[in-house]
């Protein structure tokens, strides 16, 4: 078998699994910080949700709304038909009195938004740098 044979084969092997079954993206900003840090690269699983949807608290990559040839890494907080409150910058899911958990962001989120009742088939998604992130909170259906 020839080399240029071989490496033909390789190349279509990686194409195929960039494509379908692999997403592979560089962190170009802070908004996950200090989960993911910026020129992180990181390698997501397209077959992940084809059973079930996203969960919350998730990390998922995805194509962001308004420019779908940008990828965007951020964290699931809203599900399906639930009410986002951000109140000081605590986040409350469906009226609940104790605000989720958010120890994973590296300083204390400001800010107020919402109500906001995530559509049908829609996640509402934040970065873990709340204060540097540019996320559902400016375009909501993800």
């Amino acid at each position: 078998m020839s080399y240029v044979y071989m490496i033909a084969i390789v190349v279509a092997a990686v194409l195929f699994l960039n494509e379908f079954l692999v997403v592979n993206a560089k962190i170009p900003s802070s908004s996950m910080e200090k989960t993911i840090m910026v020129n992180d690269q990181i390698f997501g699983n397209r077959l992940a949700y084809m059973s079930e949807g996203p969960q919350r608290f998730d990390i998922i990559i995805f194509r962001y709304p308004d420019d779908e040839s940008k990828l965007f890494i951020k964290r699931v907080i809203g599900m399906p038909g639930d009410v986002v409150n951000i109140v000081d910058g605590k986040v409350y899911i469906n009226n609940e009195s104790e605000p989720l958990n958010d120890s994973f962001c590296p300083e204390e989120p400001h800010g107020n938004f919402g109500p906001y009742i995530v559509p049908a088939n829609c996640y509402f998604v934040m970065g873990d740098n709340r204060n540097n992130s540019h996320d559902s909170r400016y375009w909501q259906n993800t």
